[in-house]
């Protein structure tokens, strides 16, 4: 077949990659490549490896050679780049890995100034706000103030970014990603956990009083979001926060999971955890607001569509 475009996934079997290259493989026009070493990916996140504009190359980004031989090959128009070891309590208990992080980053922006690629996204994280410093978190404001070196991989990750587009003229997006939740989330993040918790009526455990505050957006506004923005010229070379605008604290995201799933699940509060756990986050997310140019999908609704996936698997 004769594609009009190519485009590169890496870290394409995560959550968010795996959605975004569903949707993008829809489009006969696109060739899809996906690459991911599935340390913490899942093939089952994966689109379906039948359709014909579908390949998946499972290696490691952090590997030169092994990326290279890939890019080099295929002369790619567009690559986002989503391959990170995620997860706070993983990033907290395995720094070493997020740090190698570094290594992918500077080889997917080393290899698509070479290789002719119109345009890299980066797959960066709320988690660069540290602190909030202001609510809601405007993209011109980053006060740099976390330690976590998830949070300080991210960073670096945006720097070189804008560097490479500063010396080499190389175009990019940066999405600041906020809680994106969705069929594929795994249990490692706290709105699958919960759901899980509250469908067998087991106890919803909660760190400390559970005031921390957090939004969250639901997949298909996340991968829209994007795919119209890297599809467009209008927010090229720009910095975008990806998530919604609800903000609502952990308590009271477990009453009301445990509402919506008709639940008699209790409530267990834990100690406080040391390190990782942010006191607010609610992006300004008006530029995604005008990508969408429609409402996001309410936590609510987002709940229920969950509800509704994870009680077919029981």
């Amino acid at each position: 077949m004769n594609f009009k475009k190519r485009i590169l996934i890496t870290g394409g079997a995560g959550n968010i990659a795996g959605a975004l290259a569903t949707k993008l493989s829809e489009i006969d026009d696109y060739q899809i490549v996906i690459v991911d070493n599935l340390s913490t990916g899942d093939i089952s996140k994966l689109p379906d490896l039948r359709r014909p504009n579908i390949k998946f190359i499972k290696l490691d980004v952090n590997d030169l050679n092994a990326i290279s031989t890939v890019m080099c090959s295929e002369q790619f128009d567009l690559v986002f780049h989503y391959a990170a070891v995620v997860g706070v309590q993983r990033t907290l208990a395995h720094p070493m890995l997020v740090l190698a992080d570094i290594e992918g980053i500077k080889n997917i922006l080393e290899l698509s100034k070479n290789t002719g690629v119109g345009r890299v996204v980066f797959s960066s994280s709320s988690e660069v706000y540290g602190e909030p410093f202001e609510i809601p978190q405007n993209e011109n404001t980053t006060p740099l103030n976390s330690r976590l070196p998830y949070a300080v991989v991210k960073n670096v990750g945006e720097t070189f970014f804008r560097s490479y587009f500063r010396e080499y003229s190389l175009a990019f997006n940066i999405f600041r990603f906020f809680n994106t939740y969705g069929p594929n989330q795994s249990e490692d993040f706290v709105l699958p956990r919960f759901i899980d918790a509250a469908l067998m009526n087991k106890p919803l455990t909660v760190h400390g009083a559970g005031d921390q505050t957090r939004t969250f957006c639901y997949i298909d506004d996340n991968t829209e979001t994007t795919v119209r923005i890297a599809e467009s010229l209008e927010y090229e070379n720009s910095t975008i926060n990806i998530g919604s605008d609800h903000e609502i604290s952990i308590i009271n995201l477990a009453k009301l999971v445990i509402e919506l799933a008709r639940s008699t699940s209790e409530i267990i509060h834990l100690p406080a955890l040391t390190e990782g756990d942010m006191t607010r986050r609610c992006p300004d997310n008006s530029l995604m607001k005008d990508v969408l140019g429609r409402d996001l999908v309410s936590l609510e609704e987002g709940i229920l569509k969950l509800v509704v996936h994870k009680k077919a698997l029981l």
